[in-house]
């Protein structure tokens, strides 16, 4: 092949709504050739996604070498977010979010078994060890007339491509096996929705990272909320942390918030306005139960997103010497609300306030949304819901919400106050959490502000008022940080104590809920809604994972990890 991205992007793949691109062996040079082939054709896919495998990453001098003088900008956008490439998936968000990279750092077959999506053309890298089941696993990412392209084959793998499906000609292959397919192991795919109309319950974080996802893939998207303006629930917190979670088993909950913080920061990088709305500062953890919390084994790729305090941050942990404290070099503090103003403001989106939704009926192959009187307040083939802790209100009369594992609310108290001369002596530079957290200075219409807390209490239990909240959170940090709490003491006085109260939606496992609601290959009724203390998180990441199942996409995640957010999992 004379360039193999032009390969990659034939001519079929103009006007598609998106291209799904396998490269079985990572290349950097092929990469940037097919970014610049499908930023300069104005009938490029809506959306490109390449999911390239690779035994390890290479360097960012070695991206930045395989560039051509022309490609710097391509390539600064990619180095930007090339750090972290711990073995497993990760979604690299470029182009506005269009062009999605899906970098897969590991063995050949676990990999492959990890994907569900179907491409439209894979690059078959020749000199990989292909044998009889690898090539097996590779046709479950094809679907019949998937074309494939490669440059040389030893002769013993054209014969086992033959059997697993592929006519070969010269230079080229297709998948178009004799046999019919079977997809009974496919139990979490679903077919691609052409984008239309779509109808998002609820304006918080969840709804509002669904509504950018699926319009920058050309859904016409409404959101609506019961309250006049966005974030008016729990997104409306004054400012949040963006940090990953640690464990020594590397869990779950760990590997999802650090694929949730990649793309998080990609968006606040893109829509925000750093040191007004967000600041990438990193996050100091205080490990109060004396354990670093890392895998023993954690490896240099880690360590460039959470490491072993670094030094320099010893005058700020005065008292704490004895505590481990962990450096997360790419957490951040955000304004969530922020964030969801700046996702509600994209091309294609539509806010509606003031506009509760009391019940969804069927009608055809449209969804109608009803008031209280039961008129239609709107109504579209596909909806979302992201409504948090009201979302079993509306599918009870569908008889759908015992699918759903159990939610709670727990209501919680963020105290507050104005950064004073001098507080520069005894807050860090940086958020500190542990034991809830310090936010030491965001910038407020009132001015520097800091945020401690949050207190936390099962919210069907009798509130307790918000001078008893202050004091928890005085408490907490106390412990978290002696030198800051004693400064800061004043401002937590009962005729001083100022705060925001929210309520946060949570699984009984501390997970999100993300998926279809209906049974079948082309459901029409999603949800995606729990996101609880994690919610900048998890947003991100809950969106792109149901915009890609929606559309038959690669996901962002592995397959055995988007698993533990399936809506429908036993409780």
């Amino acid at each position: 092949m004379n360039d193999a991205a032009c390969t990659l992007l034939p001519p079929q793949a103009a006007g598609q709504a998106a291209w799904r691109v396998l490269d079985t062996r990572f290349d950097a040079a092929r990469l940037l050739r097919l970014w610049r082939l499908w930023h300069s054709d104005v009938q490029r896919p809506r959306m490109l996604h390449l999911v390239a495998l690779t035994a390890a990453p290479p360097s960012v001098p070695a991206l930045q070498a395989a560039a051509q003088p022309e490609q710097k900008a391509l390539v600064d956008e990619l180095t930007a977010q090339w750090s972290g490439l711990l073995p497993g998936m990760h979604r690299l968000s470029l182009a506005q979010g269009r062009l999605q990279l899906t970098l897969c750092v590991g063995e050949l077959q676990p990999l492959l078994r990890e994907q569900q999506f179907e491409a439209d053309i894979v690059f078959l890298d020749g000199a990989q060890p292909w044998d009889r089941w690898s090539l097996k696993t590779l046709a479950r990412c094809c679907r019949r007339g998937t074309r494939l392209a490669f440059d040389a084959l030893k002769p013993d793998v054209h014969k086992l491509l033959r059997e697993s499906g592929f006519v070969l000609a010269p230079g080229h292959a297709r998948y178009e096996p004799p046999w019919e397919l079977k997809t009974s192991r496919e139990t979490l795919r679903t077919e691609a929705a052409s984008p239309g109309a779509c109808v998002v319950i609820g304006a918080g974080l969840a709804g509002a990272s669904v509504a950018a996802a699926l319009t920058r893939r050309g859904w016409q998207v409404q959101v609506l909320d019961a309250a006049p303006e966005p974030a008016a629930g729990a997104s409306g917190l004054p400012a949040g942390l963006l940090v990953p979670h640690v464990s020594v088993d590397d869990s779950p909950r760990s590997r999802l918030t650090r694929a949730g913080l990649r793309l998080t920061r990609a968006e606040a990088q893109r829509l925000l306005q750093a040191g007004q709305d967000w600041d990438n500062c990193g996050v100091l953890e205080q490990r109060l139960d004396g354990h670093t919390g890392l895998p023993a084994d954690w490896p240099a790729e880690g360590r460039q997103i959470t490491r072993l305090a670094p030094t320099g941050t010893e005058p700020w942990r005065s008292g704490m010497a004895a505590v481990p404290a962990l450096w997360h070099a790419q957490a951040a503090w955000i304004q969530p609300a922020r964030l969801v103003q700046a996702w509600l403001k994209q091309t294609g989106v539509a806010f509606r306030g003031n506009a509760r939704v009391e019940g969804l009926q069927r009608a055809g192959a449209q969804w109608q949304l009803l008031d209280r009187e039961g008129r239609i307040l709107t109504g579209a083939s596909h909806v979302v819901l992201a409504n948090a802790a009201d979302v079993p209100r509306l599918l009870a009369p569908l008889g759908l919400d015992a699918l759903l594992p159990t939610l709670r609310e727990m209501h919680g108290v963020v105290s507050s106050g104005l950064r004073q001369p001098g507080d520069e002596s005894a807050l860090p530079p940086f958020p500190v959490n542990g034991l809830g957290s310090l936010i030491p200075s965001v910038p407020t219409e009132n001015g520097l502000t800091w945020y401690a807390g949050a207190s936390y209490e099962d919210a069907t239990q009798p509130p307790a008022p918000a001078s008893e909240h202050h004091p928890l959170n005085f408490e907490k940090l106390r412990t978290l940080l002696p030198a800051a709490a004693q400064l800061l003491a004043p401002s937590f006085a009962p005729t001083a104590a100022r705060g925001w109260g929210g309520t946060r939606c949570v699984s009984a496992d501390r997970l999100p809920l993300v998926g279809p609601l209906e049974e079948g290959t082309q459901p029409t009724l999603w949800i995606s809604a729990a996101l609880g203390s994690r919610g900048l998180s998890f947003a991100m990441l809950c969106a792109e994972l149901l915009a890609a199942r929606l559309g038959a996409e690669p996901w962002p995640v592995e397959a055995s990890l988007a698993r533990a957010l399936h809506a429908r999992r036993v409780n």
